[in-house]
This record gives C-alpha cells, structure tokens and sequence, in this order.
C-alpha cells in the first residue's frame, strides 16, 4: 500500500502568518504532536507542541520559529512502511506526505498507520504464532516455510527483528491454524529454540508437554 492511499485531508495545516496560540489550540482540539506548515500549498515542515510551548510569546508568528521545523516528509507514491519509519524516527503522530512538487497532499495518522500494519501483518486472520530465536546464520526462511508446510499449515506473515545486545535473530511467525502443536514440535525436533508460541493453548500445551516428556525418555 502506498502512502498516497492512506492520507488524511482533514487535518489542518497552518501558515507562516498563524499565531502560536492558534497552532496550539489546533494541536491540542486535535491531539497531536506536530502540525504541517505550508505556504502557497508547498510544504515547509512540521512544527512540534514541544516548541510551540517553549515559544516566549503566543501572539508571535510561527514564521518566526522557522529554524525549528522538521522539513522532513515521505512521497505519496512510497511505501506505506517508510511512514512507520517517519513516526519511529521523528516521534510524531502525523506523517506529512507531499507530491512532486514537494505540495502537501495529506498527513498520514498514527491511529490510520496502526490499522493499516495490523492488516498487514495478518492479525484479522485466525491463526497461531510461533516465535523463534536464532543466529543469523541459521536463518533459512526456505527451511522454516517446509516445516510449517509439512504440517498442512501455509505461513501468513514471517517479521525478523534482531535483540539489541545478544545479536539473536528473532523470527515471529503468525501461521493459518490455532492448532499448532504439531508445528512447534516439528521446529523443536530440527532443534530451533521456540521462545513463545499461542494457538489452542489446551490442546497445544497437552502435546507439547508429551513431546518434551519423549524427549526426556530418549535421553535416559
């Protein structure tokens, strides 16, 4: 999905003319954290509740306050994705989004930019999720597709992250059924290490158990 599909018109955007007290009263009817400037439609950049309120005088321009505007901005034709980015990086709840032209066409909304990762990652399926950790070196999303696979379930979503400190690979994967002991018990027998896993957690829990409790009996 690109980010031209997910703007918001309704969003108000302000002017080099408008006061800090018309900038706040905005930010705060409307819960935000920045508001996007323009003028003439061009996009000149965000400006945050934090600097508005360190502003000495609320009858002051915000054109005064030009120095500091986040000009940053995403494409409308970009990933929906990079948005995330924008909010991870600059700490905002709207996402400006211009054209070509480098005019405003919309922001992008945190509240929009949540619904739209939750569809994309699968949660408005029914399923289990299995989470693994690993080196990286042991990834192999071929290998992981066939275990999951062999057990007649098909993948939905597969998410890496790294941990900061150890390195580790962690690999969340959200799978098509809720029955999922057979899987969990699969990726533990080619000896990937499960930290978590949710489905049926009765039927899960049972066989899991008398997978572990085999595996103790082999090992005498």
């Amino acid at each position: 999905m690109l980010t031209i599909e997910l703007i918001n018109t309704n969003i108000p955007r302000l002017q080099l003319k408008d006061s800090v007290s018309k900038a706040l009263t905005l930010v705060n009817d409307f819960r935000l954290t920045h508001l996007p400037v323009v003028e003439n439609e061009k996009y000149l950049g965000l400006i945050s509740e934090d600097d508005l309120l360190d502003a000495e005088e609320p009858r002051m321009p915000i054109e005064l306050m030009q120095e500091n505007f986040i000009k940053a901005s995403v494409h409308e034709n970009e990933h929906f994705l990079n948005a995330v980015t924008f909010c991870n990086q600059f700490d905002s709840t709207v996402v400006p989004v211009v054209n070509e032209e480098k005019e405003l066409m919309g922001v992008i909304t945190t509240s929009d930019l949540l619904k739209t990762l939750g569809n994309f990652a699968g949660t408005n399926e029914i399923g289990g999720i299995i989470v693994l950790e690993m080196e990286r070196s042991q990834f192999a999303i071929s290998e992981i597709s066939r275990i999951v696979e062999s057990n007649d379930a098909t993948i939905l979503h597969l998410n890496t992250t790294v941990h900061a400190e150890t390195g580790l690979l962690t690999v969340t994967i959200h799978i098509n059924k809720k029955e999922i002991a057979a899987i969990v018990a699969t990726f533990e027998r080619y000896e990937y290490d499960v930290i978590y896993y949710f489905g049926n957690e009765n039927f899960e829990n049972e066989i899991h158990s008398n997978y572990r409790h085999l595996m103790n009996y082999l090992d005498i």
